[in-house]
């Protein structure tokens, strides 16, 4: 049976001590101590812990040693079959190098989540917070369960809950930029002077805006992923809030991106044989040397939806293309009136994809 022993602090408050003392054939198996703000809290503290302590194996468990957040997260990383994402490996490998990483799992409370996540915001946005939360949280998730490791999934809950209501963590601002295009046909232009990558920069730039899709979707797809027939393509893991392994998508191709893909030299497997890195890269090299201002290799996509609106199509087609599982997020669209194709007769386009002739001759 435990106890509860109150202690007077210094600064007159009153602590109150939870004890709980188990014998085996008079003899101390396993003692635990707790201490509470409330005498109702270490009561209850006292029920919950001698109803987990009852069951077979579970005094075992206790004393056994309890790994830190730094070690289940080390776990958590080698032990999953699955893919983990780049950028939430990157994350979880950096809370290792936190305070927070370094403590008990049995120790790690609310309180401890909502100053890691005020420690992070000193140097991230809040939307940033909010991811570095959002990652963890999927550990906390598996580690009891799979485990047995005593990660609280409720104080990370709250942790987020009180976080978001101080402001350390938010919403992302939603971009609205756009190229112009003047700045294209420089961007164009500069891609076509000079072998500034081993990546067909003018095909994907093209490609990128008339498909809608993102930068490391464009370097999965396949031939065998391609329907020529049909005029689509399997995007294989696409991004979603939730999950992105195996989240495979059909997404229907405008005609002008077919006409690239189908003017790409034929292989066995990926039809953009190339790593998002070299293409960001040479995206950033181009930007800065002409001198254009804040414009991502992403806001392409922007770029490629904001066209399907401006043609006239509504929500459910651009969803098609764009592979948008929720309609909702295509709402911030709805503003764009239909003002017909500023790319019709875009001389790039023909560059990028030329006819099927010219093609064999180039090749």
């Amino acid at each position: 049976m435990g106890t509860i022993v109150p202690r007077p602090r210094k600064d007159g408050t009153t602590a109150y001590m939870a004890k709980i003392i188990l014998k085996r054939k008079g003899k101390v198996v396993h003692r635990e101590t707790e201490t509470f703000d409330r005498r109702a809290a270490a009561n209850a503290w006292i029920v919950k812990r001698e109803e987990a302590l009852s069951k077979p194996g579970e005094i075992e468990r206790a004393k056994a040693p309890v790994p830190t957040l730094g070690q289940v997260i080390k776990k958590y990383l080698s032990d999953s079959i699955k893919p983990v994402g780049r950028t939430k490996k990157q994350v979880l490998k950096s809370i290792q190098d936190f305070d927070i990483a370094q403590l008990p799992c049995d120790r790690i409370g609310s309180p401890n989540l909502v100053e890691f996540a005020q420690e992070l915001g000193k140097t991230r946005l809040p939307q940033t917070v909010g991811n570095y939360l959002s990652h963890l949280s999927e550990v906390f998730t598996v580690a009891g369960p799979a485990w047995g490791y005593p990660l609280d999934k409720k104080a990370i809950e709250d942790a987020a809950i009180v976080a978001r209501r101080l402001g350390i963590i938010g919403r992302s601002n939603l971009r609205d930029r756009r190229p112009t295009m003047d700045e294209l046909d420089r961007i164009m232009t500069f891609f076509t002077s000079r072998r500034v990558s081993a990546a067909p920069m003018l095909q994907i730039t093209a490609f990128a805006i008339f498909s809608t899709r993102r930068q490391e979707e464009i370097t999965r797809i396949t031939w065998p992923d391609l329907d020529e027939e049909h005029s689509r393509v399997l995007v294989r893991d696409m991004k979603n809030p939730t999950e992105k392994a195996g989240n495979d998508v059909w997404c229907d191709l405008p005609e002008q991106a077919l006409k690239i893909v189908q003017a790409m030299p034929r292989g066995p497997n990926r039809i953009f044989p190339y790593v998002p890195d070299t293409i960001g890269h040479a995206w950033r090299d181009a930007c800065a040397t002409l001198g254009i201002d804040n414009l991502r290799f992403h806001d392409l996509r922007h770029e490629g939806v904001s066209r399907l609106f401006e043609l006239g199509l509504n929500i459910p087609h651009v969803a098609a293309v764009s592979g948008h599982r929720s309609w909702t997020n295509l709402k911030r669209y709805t503003h764009i009136r239909a003002k017909g194709d500023k790319y019709a007769g875009w001389k790039w386009l023909e560059i990028a994809a030329p006819q099927k002739e010219k093609a064999e001759e180039r090749g």
